[in-house]
């Protein structure tokens, strides 16, 4: 079997993975549109532990009614099955998601969800099969489509994708033009240990746990994803935190950075989708000169 009929193949059962999937999620029948999506209240904020894992790290204790009985339900975490919830104050709104039926096997998520409809996996389906419809076209007809079909496609997302990233700049660099700044104290070290499986490597992670009180007195506990120096040791450091009054969530500990960072950001998804384009346009004019 040569390389066309693997692509071939490749391509054809990968394109029958996207159109089952589709097919499922147009019957109603998927595991995302089967799973119960609301919006949760944290009724009680514990005490962080310091040396702990930052995987439901922040004690809570959120409440829900259930649709299906009209209860009220009461769960302390969620056993690190859910999104790691990177900020918690009493009376804040988070995502609470479930099997139907099953409110026991819940998970929590920074922000309520929408409803899915199950097409994650049929897109990334629909990705492994165009890839190899470009690689097939790039060994049997020649290797510039594989710059067209590859870069091109890339770049026409990246395109699609900038306005959006653009509007998300603005509004952060608004919303940071308007931040309150409170005293914040770092109150627990996060640390996480794992082992490299390719050379056995042991790599630590650690997230300081950073605890501020709003104007309005909220009482927050957040990770802390500032560059902190020391951060093993900055247990007890007092900082100050610049928040959004409207979602404490929204916060940092140097404004001035932020603003560097979101402008490198935006200008390396410019540099990308500029390279791309022009990636694509050689791999067309190439084809063109032939």
């Amino acid at each position: 079997m040569g390389w066309e009929s693997v692509l071939l193949l490749w391509s054809a059962a990968w394109g029958a993975v996207a159109l089952v999937g589709a097919g499922r999620s147009l019957a109603g029948v998927t595991k995302a549109q089967r799973t119960v999506r609301l919006a949760g209240r944290i009724e009680r904020v514990g005490e962080v532990e310091h040396g702990s894992s930052r995987i439901g790290g922040i004690p809570v204790t959120v409440a829900w009614r259930d649709p299906a009985t009209g209860r009220e339900v009461l769960a302390e975490g969620d056993d690190g099955r859910g999104e790691t919830l990177t900020a918690a104050w009493v009376g804040r709104e988070i995502g609470v998601s479930h099997p139907a039926g099953r409110p026991a096997e819940h998970r929590f998520a920074n922000a309520p969800e929408p409803p899915a409809r199950g097409l994650a996996g049929p897109a990334g389906a629909l990705f492994a099969a165009y890839a190899g419809l470009v690689a097939l076209a790039a060994v049997r007809w020649d290797w510039p489509w594989a710059l067209v079909g590859g870069a091109g496609a890339w770049a026409l997302l990246g395109l699609w994708h900038l306005p959006w990233n653009v509007r998300d700049r603005r509004g952060k660099r608004a919303r940071l033009a308007v931040m309150d700044a409170v005293p914040g104290r770092i109150v627990a070290v996060f640390r996480d240990v794992r082992v490299d499986e390719d050379d056995g490597s042991t790599i630590t992670t650690l997230t300081p746990v950073v605890a501020f009180t709003t104007r309005d007195g909220t009482a927050v506990t957040a990770h802390c994803t500032a560059r902190l120096a020391d951060p093993a040791r900055s247990r007890g450091r007092a900082v100050t935190v610049h928040h959004t009054p409207a979602d404490p969530a929204e916060f940092t500990l140097d404004p001035a950075a932020d603003r560097r960072s979101w402008a490198w950001d935006l200008a390396v998804s410019v540099i990308v989708l500029v390279l791309l384009a022009a990636t694509a346009a050689v791999g067309g004019w190439l084809l063109l000169s032939r």
